[in-house]
């Protein structure tokens, strides 16, 4: 929808627009959760038209719309700016509404408004981003003149707030995606004799995949890790389970036997137990692989609990996947896992990854695939470069994550 709506003052337009990138939602896929609100409002008013939108710099683009076959509208001239506009203007009574904006000279010269089949009510509700400044529009629309009586001005509003609850958890899950990435262990560069690269990408704003590295003794321990769903509830228990794994490890480095890296299966064994009951409340569980390599030797000792997304990669290109291990943490109370052991010799690398990249690689998920991806990249950087590239090509629905440690060459 388009008006000769004035333009914002420079400073409000420039806080405006950051309000509207930090939520970012542009240009992402449409969702249910908006969707309904849209559905909703075609239902209670009878309309055959209804949006929630963002007004971008120079669109005006849809997050969801129901009736118009658009997904973006340029913004000059827009009906939904002068909203936005409104919104600053008369704070206390923001809603436009228009009976006939065919008939109003602001707005009849507008293409789309008026004619055979076009717009002729419009009503446009503003929405706010993080920091209280408009950031789009929740609008109904019909085809022939009406108007809104009080209850019905009360029930638009009332969908309105549902539609700006839904941006205001977009924008707490922003801020929990950005804890996430926080709390992801830092570069671990000074690894002698050794080289590691890792990637983890949610496939939506947070995600129940994990990854974890750190020093123990003499050696590294790595852990990848998924949670069995995905979203805030997963991030959620991923950061438990990744809290538990690493304390287990610590304590076991300060009064444990002074043998080896780490006893893997029971150290996976007692973080089970720990988590024990947090898996039974929220009837979930988590596959995990943890490896500990020693430094001077390279031996590994792992324990894989039920990901079985493991290999090592040979100096000459051969992959050797990794088998061996349990359940999932979570599925069967009591459970004993039991660590295995490899060698990884100098220019062979460890890889790790979750089922999110297997899924990329193949659309029936066959191990085999995995192995081809990583027998065609010689180090660390090239593979997870590599993963990372698919996603950027096609979106994934699972989360992704790769670690991989590269054992150097004795030169």
């Amino acid at each position: 929808m388009t008006s000769e709506a004035p333009l914002l003052p420079d400073h409000l337009e420039g806080e405006r627009m950051r309000d509207v990138e930090r939520l970012e939602l542009l240009d992402t896929p449409h969702e249910e959760r908006f969707d309904k609100i849209t559905r909703m409002a075609c239902r209670v008013f009878g309309v055959p038209m209804a949006s929630v939108s963002l007004m971008d710099h120079d669109r005006q683009w849809f997050k969801s719309i129901l009736g118009l076959q658009l997904s973006e509208v340029p913004r000059e001239r827009t009906v939904c700016r002068t909203t936005i506009a409104r919104a600053y203007e008369r704070p206390d009574d923001p809603a436009l509404v228009l009976p006939d904006a065919a008939t109003d000279p602001a707005f009849m010269d507008i293409p789309g408004i008026g004619g055979e089949g076009g717009v002729r009510f419009y009503a446009g509700y503003p929405l706010f981003g993080p920091t209280g400044h408009p950031v789009g529009t929740f609008c109904i629309y019909d085809t022939e003149e009406r108007s809104l009586d009080p209850d019905q001005l009360d029930t638009f509003a009332e969908l309105a707030e549902w539609a700006q609850r839904e941006l205001d958890r977009s924008d707490e899950l922003e801020r929990a995606a950005e804890i996430q990435r926080q709390l992801l262990p830092r570069p671990l560069p000074d690894l002698p004799g050794y080289g590691i690269a890792t990637v983890c990408l949610p496939a939506y704003m947070v995600g129940g995949d994990f990854f974890d590295h750190y020093r123990l003794r003499d050696g590294v321990v790595i852990t990848v890790a998924d949670v069995m769903g995905k979203g805030l509830g997963a991030a959620i228990l991923s950061s438990a389970v990744r809290s538990s794994l690493r304390g287990v490890g610590r304590v076991f480095d300060r009064f444990g036997r002074p043998e080896g890296v780490l006893e893997t299966g029971l150290a996976l064994s007692v973080a089970a137990e720990h988590l024990a009951e947090d898996f039974e409340h929220t009837g979930t569980f988590v596959t995990a692989f943890v490896a500990a390599i020693d430094f001077s030797t390279g031996h590994i000792e792992f324990a894989d609990a039920g990901h079985g997304l493991a290999a090592i990669r040979r100096a000459d290109g051969e992959v050797e996947p990794l088998h061996g291990g349990g359940p999932p943490l979570g599925i069967l109370p009591e459970t004993t896992w039991i660590s295995a052991t490899a060698q990884l010799n100098p220019g062979d690398t460890l890889v790790v990854c979750s089922d999110g990249l297997l899924d990329l690689l193949d659309e029936q998920s066959d191990p085999a695939a995995l192995c081809r991806f990583v027998a065609s990249h010689t180090t660390p950087e090239a593979l997870v470069d590599a993963a990372q590239a698919l996603t950027e090509s096609e979106p994934p629905l699972d989360d992704v994550t790769v670690v991989a440690i590269r054992r150097n060459e004795v030169l």
